[in-house]
C-alpha cells in the first residue's frame, strides 16, 4: 500500500489550527486559507515540502517528513524528464 500524501485539510489539523476535518473543509472552501500567497479552495490539495500555508493570522511551512511531496525541481533542471 503506497504511503498517503499530505493534503491541505490534513495539514491544518496537524498544525492544530482546526480540530476537525469539517472545520478544515469549511475554512478552505470559504477561501480563508492561502498556499504560497494564493487562496486555495481545494481541501485535497497535495502539499509539497516548503509550501507556505497561512490562515487566521498563523503561518507555517510544510516540513520534510510530513508526508508531503518533494519540492518541484526548478524549470529546466537537467535531472528531470521535462
Amino acid at each position: 500500500m503506497p504511503p498517503s500524501i499530505l493534503t491541505l485539510d490534513q495539514f491544518l489539523k496537524q498544525q492544530g489550527w482546526v480540530a476537525t476535518g469539517g472545520h478544515a473543509k469549511f475554512v478552505i472552501q470559504e477561501g480563508e486559507v492561502t498556499v504560497n500567497g494564493e487562496i486555495d479552495t481545494r481541501r485535497g490539495r497535495k502539499m509539497r515540502i516548503g509550501d507556505l500555508v497561512e490562515w487566521n493570522g498563523e503561518a507555517a511551512t510544510v516540513p520534510e517528513g510530513s508526508g508531503a511531496l518533494p519540492t518541484d525541481p526548478p524549470a529546466g533542471d537537467p535531472t528531470t524528464n521535462s
